[in-house]
């Protein structure tokens, strides 16, 4: 009864909340159940300037934290409201009023289990940016690092960030010098977790509603979406997966001079701080600010193809908030990274699907390209591939008619997510949010130099892991595996076999009873039995050498 009335009262809120900024007709449109609708169409409505997307980000963001995130969420998903409605909730911005510095200091203390100005050397209290569920302070922390032979300390600087060494003595006997480095400090806002507790509560809610009332929007998969905004929300609010999420991004991309991740202090990180090396630079999209600073922009976009490429298909673990605020160039031309709240993973059949499926396109082979949908399980049975093929085409042909500098690979992958509702194929949410990636890419490539394309930039590199992973020589490789693979299960499956043929053979075919070779084959039929099982391991052998050998 509590839980109604608490959802009941929400529900109300909202729709007020919605109506002031004139956007119901949004909800509307994604056909909620009637008798929602026949409510929301009760409410008295005021006329508001601006696209029904603008409108529905400005009444989120009213709505507060919680709404704020399920917005950023929402413009992922094209294929349930719409491309124009999808962009313009991805410029949702995600600010609020800072809480307090008294507030943020206890929460660092509680649960680093010391005071401030013992875990930092300075601390700035007003912050320099405060979110929907956490804000920065900048802060400086006093570690020691050994001298070098010339008396500077070695291979550490500030703006090297937090080394592996830091805090740690010298073994070498030598003097021992304090060593300043600037940080930045990510702490939780209070009661975050509650509020997204109580709005997650009431999505669940609407989530089971439209699955129950609504048949046809269940291929949408409401519950499930709502369940992966929880777990994206869940990692946000844990500040040492965020860390944990950095640190591997870092890890992935090691030796690389193109791509720089603060490193991450976890002598000060925790699940409601995050402490990290402080970063600077220009912001991605600062046209101006780079030339002026003599930066070749072709050669920083062909950086950010690269990065994002091998984020994507070589590691299948890419920055899912790859806006230009969490981007930046630093004084070497590398390019910075921070926020990793949001991170996206690919396995590696998903991104098979998505270079078979470049390849057909590239090839403009929409016949191939529906294969590619079957293969991967998406078309669901008894769909006819010549139909989906003739669909694709319809969607690809006029992005392909236009000037390679216009082309947006990331609008065709959306046009081809939302070709899902007709052939009632399941919606894949890794690849909304690496379509929404792409479209941040493209804008800022677009707002660098709009006769590029940032995709073109990394052919060379596209091409090569195509052939790499994609060829023949790699569709060889990967038969050779399979077939190592069943080579290696197979004595464990038939030594499995033996042992159950012998045991049926000494209890006349009986289940349940207990399995033991020597049984089986002092019963009478046993021998036999346990011949035909190892003329059927040597059956096997054979098929698999074969197999080897038709491999190579």
């Amino acid at each position: 009864m509590l839980r109604t009335v608490r959802i009941v009262f929400r529900l109300i809120v909202i729709a007020r909340t919605l109506a002031h900024h004139d956007a119901l007709a949004v909800l509307e449109d994604v056909r909620l159940p009637p008798w929602l609708a026949a409510v929301l169409r009760l409410l008295p409505r005021r006329r508001v300037d601006g696209r029904p997307g603008q409108k529905l980000a400005r009444a989120l963001a009213d709505l507060g934290p919680s709404f704020i995130k399920l917005g950023q969420f929402l413009s992922t998903r094209a294929d349930l409201l719409g491309e124009e409605i999808a962009a313009d909730l991805s410029d949702l911005q995600d600010r609020l009023a800072p809480f307090p510095a008294a507030q943020a200091r206890a929460t660092i203390e509680a649960e680093l289990g010391q005071p401030v100005e013992e875990l930092f050397d300075s601390f700035e209290d007003t912050p320099v940016s405060a979110a929907s569920i956490a804000q920065v302070h900048l802060a400086t922390v006093l570690d020691s690092a050994p001298l070098a032979a010339d008396g500077d300390p070695g291979d550490v600087s500030p703006e090297a960030g937090l080394d592996a060494d830091s805090g740690r003595e010298a073994q070498t006997g030598g003097e021992v010098r304090p060593i300043r480095r600037e940080v930045a400090v990510k702490v939780l806002r209070p009661g975050i977790e509650r509020a997204f507790r109580r709005d997650l509560e009431l999505l669940y809610w609407l989530a089971e509603v439209i699955e129950r009332t609504q048949p046809a929007l269940r291929r949408l998969r409401p519950v499930a979406s709502v369940r992966q905004f929880a777990d994206i929300i869940n990692i946000e609010m844990d500040l040492a997966l965020e860390g944990a999420a950095a640190q591997e991004l870092a890890d992935n991309f090691a030796g690389d001079p193109t791509y720089r991740v603060p490193a991450i202090d976890w002598q000060r990180t925790s699940r409601r701080v995050l402490t990290m090396g402080r970063v600077g630079g220009i912001p991605i999209d600062d046209r101006d600010a780079l030339l002026a600073a003599g930066f070749d922009l072709e050669e920083i976009l062909t950086k950010a193809a690269t990065i994002f490429f091998n984020q994507v298909f070589r590691d299948g673990f890419f920055h899912g908030d790859q806006h230009p605020g969490n981007m930046f160039v630093a004084e070497d031309g590398a390019i910075v990274a921070v926020d990793f709240g949001i991170m996206g993973r690919l396995d590696r059949d998903t991104r098979a699907f998505l270079a078979d499926m470049l390849l057909a396109l590239l090839a403009r082979d929409y016949r191939r390209l529906a294969e590619v949908h079957i293969e991967a399980g998406y078309l669901p049975p008894g769909r006819p591939p010549e139909v989906f093929a003739q669909a694709l085409r319809a969607v690809s042909e006029p992005i392909f008619d236009r000037p390679l500098a216009d082309i947006s690979f990331a609008r065709l992958l959306a046009r081809l997510l939302r070709l899902s509702e007709s052939f009632d194929m399941p919606v894949q949410p890794q690849l909304l949010l690496l379509q929404k990636n792409m479209m941040m890419a493209e804008g800022i490539s677009r707002s660098l130099d709009p006769t590029l394309n940032i995709w073109t930039l990394a052919e060379p590199l596209i091409a090569e892991w195509m052939r790499a992973h994609r060829g023949p020589e790699a569709r060889v490789r990967q038969a050779a595996e399979t077939t190592a693979g069943m080579l290696e299960r197979l004595p464990r499956l038939l030594a499995h076999a033996e042992t159950a043929l012998a045991a049926l053979a000494r209890d006349g075919g009986r289940p349940g009873a207990a399995f033991s070779a020597d049984a089986g084959r002092a019963a009478g039929g046993g021998p036999l039995l346990i011949w035909h099982v190892r003329a059927l391991w040597a059956a096997f052998a054979g098929l698999a050498l074969v197999l080897i050998w038709l491999a190579l």
